[in-house]
């Protein structure tokens, strides 16, 4: 027989804590929140995502008309941005990114590391001038970002690093796309290793690992992948290799981010945030 207490033999239990999925007063830093095309990239609706919780955002991107579109539609929300124009891949640029994003807002709080470029080929299409372009967007800025905000983030005992990786850094995504593929798996590694060190010093890092998603810069890829069919086509084909039957959005990615961002995920790093419908279970 269960033995039952009475009511009053001890204090009611602490009612469980509200789920913290707001960021107020914090500051995002977002490299690479303009987009490719028109429409919401990854980056973009990251930003907005993080505005819509409280976050201040420094908008980053190369393309200073696509961070201003980005910053544009946080302000018309009622939210608060800055957009830092330069290229992340440049040491001396991404000193005067922070330097600028720090005189404006203070320490950052979040980096988001959202840039990536590719280039469609295997070995022997892939010059060493081609993966040494592709390492320097792709890993190099991560690098040097981070340099950035982890001093800050230790003396004050609180930070978080997203990186965004891609399933092709997990697996064969069915097109050969070495350089992307070698690349993004080293982001995936690199953010291991910043959340162990940094762990013991309040600083969480981890990677966001999107699948398919739709975003204005499959255009190209997509048209890429499935020759003499139109756009329309084949997106249908690209969301029927999904187990759910779609491509994600930028939103579904922009969601997975603001959770480990927020300090709902405080017990959440050194791990890959799979965002994928279910393709990388896949056998074929």
């Amino acid at each position: 027989m269960t033995n039952r207490s009475n009511p009053g033999d001890s204090a009611p239990a602490a009612r469980p804590p509200a789920l913290p999925l707001d960021l107020p007063g914090r500051t995002v830093f977002v490299a690479g929140a303009g987009s490719a095309g028109p429409g919401w990239s990854i980056g973009r609706a990251a930003s907005v995502t993080y505005a819509r919780l409280g976050a201040q955002v420094c908008v980053v991107d190369r393309d200073a008309a696509s961070a201003e579109e980005t910053t544009a539609l946080i302000r018309a929300e009622g939210g608060i941005a800055e957009t830092f124009t330069g290229d992340v891949s440049v040491e001396a640029e991404v000193v005067r990114l922070f330097a600028a994003a720090r005189e404006r807002f203070g320490m950052v709080d979040v980096l988001h590391h959202n840039v990536g470029i590719g280039k469609t080929g295997g070995p022997m299409d892939t010059t060493a001038d081609d993966l040494d372009r592709i390492h320097a967007v792709n890993v190099r800025s991560l690098l040097l970002a981070s340099q950035q905000v982890l001093p800050d983030m230790v003396a004050r005992g609180r930070g978080a690093i997203i990186a965004i990786s891609s399933v092709a850094g997990m697996r064969y995504v069915g097109y050969p796309h070495l350089a992307y593929s070698v690349t993004k798996a080293a982001v995936t590694q690199f953010t291991r290793m910043l959340a162990q060190q940094y762990a013991p010093h309040g600083v969480r890092a981890n990677t966001v690992v999107p699948g398919l998603i739709d975003t204005p810069r499959i255009a190209t890829t997509v048209a890429k992948m499935f020759s003499g069919t139109s756009l329309d086509e084949a997106r249908r084909a690209r969301a029927a290799q999904v187990p759910m039957g779609r491509m994600g959005s930028a939103w579904d990615v922009a969601h997975a981010c603001a959770f480990l961002a927020s300090d709902a995920a405080a017990y959440v790093t050194g791990t890959e945030l799979v965002v994928d419908g279910g393709i990388t279970g896949k056998f074929v």
